[in-house]
């Protein structure tokens, strides 16, 4: 459900044609992203996609090759609108030696703050302000990913741009920077998030960034993937030639998709007994049959793979 609907049709981040080459080579080659107001934006893709080059460039880490990047309607050259972005690549940079505050207090020094109340509100926010004179060598790393969203929150910013904040991190810290960044997002502030844990990233996420080898390959919403993650019932046999004529033949509502020679995945298929007892009375030799669910994990898979079923009409018959 839409928290804002007046900001449902506004744009936190857009890039035009968002390029980064290193020594000719591109990294992220002319990518439009476009992030909405209050969205958590997961954004996903292989180690060397492109993904944290991407989000150097709109954290003004990395400088575009070619491109533009426009930030809540502006140009990302804007000193106002920069001020806008809080972020986290990679790692915090946090000084072992110090505490937590005394941390927060030199981030906010290097950025002008003036108001100290500034980094009280950000311990607080984010559970770090009972870590009293403890160490930040001492930290679990669940605390140390807490701090670093602590000094990305300085400024107050309107975007938070998180690279692989739950990496490492056991199940108590992942739920506890999920609780977190769900908070956050709660009273207003837009995320966009890079992770491996895709599982993790699926509970949070409203919408969902697919990168490839630097190419944006798809933008989809929450509910768009849902849709696309259908249920679906999944047959493996000796002869998919033989076996494919039977099912659509027998079965003209459902849609068949042949994965490879041997599996055939059933779109809209209920029941799947009787669909085993045709194919098996008509010679074909079924290893295995079962009903599954497409999850974030397979449909990206699927689409890195290139077989997702938006893909080519090649490997799909539909009746």
């Amino acid at each position: 459900m839409e928290k804002d609907t007046g900001k449902q049709n506004m744009l936190a981040v857009e890039t035009l044609a968002l390029t980064k080459t290193y020594k000719g080579k591109a990294a992220v080659s002319h990518l439009n992203m476009k992030v909405q107001e209050g969205a958590i934006y997961g954004f996903i893709g292989r180690n060397g996609a492109g993904k944290s080059t991407t989000l150097k460039m709109l954290c003004g880490l990395a400088r575009p090759t070619e491109g533009e990047i426009r930030l809540f309607g502006k140009s990302a050259n804007d000193p106002v609108t920069v001020r806008r972005v809080g972020c986290l690549i990679e790692s915090a940079g946090l000084y072992p030696h110090m505490t937590a505050r005394q941390n927060a207090v030199m981030k906010a020094k290097c950025m002008g703050l003036t108001d100290p109340k500034a980094v009280d509100r950000v311990l607080e926010a984010t559970g770090m302000a009972g870590a009293g004179t403890k160490k930040v060598k001492l930290f679990s790393m669940g605390m140390k990913q807490r701090l670093g969203i602590a000094l990305a929150l300085l400024g107050n910013p309107d975007l938070l741009v998180l690279d692989e904040p739950i990496n490492g991190l056991d199940p108590e810290g992942v739920r506890e920077i999920r609780q977190l960044i769900q908070t956050l997002n709660e009273e207003g502030k837009t995320f966009i998030i890079s992770s491996h844990i895709l599982g993790e990233l699926s509970k949070l996420s409203t919408h969902y960034g697919i990168i490839k080898n630097g190419i944006l390959v798809e933008q989809l919403t929450r509910e768009e993937l849902a849709q696309n993650c259908a249920d679906y019932f999944r047959v493996e046999v000796d002869d998919v030639r033989r076996a494919l004529p039977l099912i659509t033949e027998s079965l003209p509502d459902v849609m068949a998709e042949v994965c490879d020679n041997r599996n055939i995945r059933l779109y809209g298929l209920t029941e799947g007994s009787a669909l085993n007892r045709l194919l098996i009375e008509n010679r074909v030799q079924v290893y295995s049959s079962g009903f599954h669910h497409m999850d974030l994990e397979d449909y990206f898979l699927a689409r890195m793979d290139d077989t997702a079923r938006q893909g080519s009409s090649n490997n799909k018959t539909i009746k």
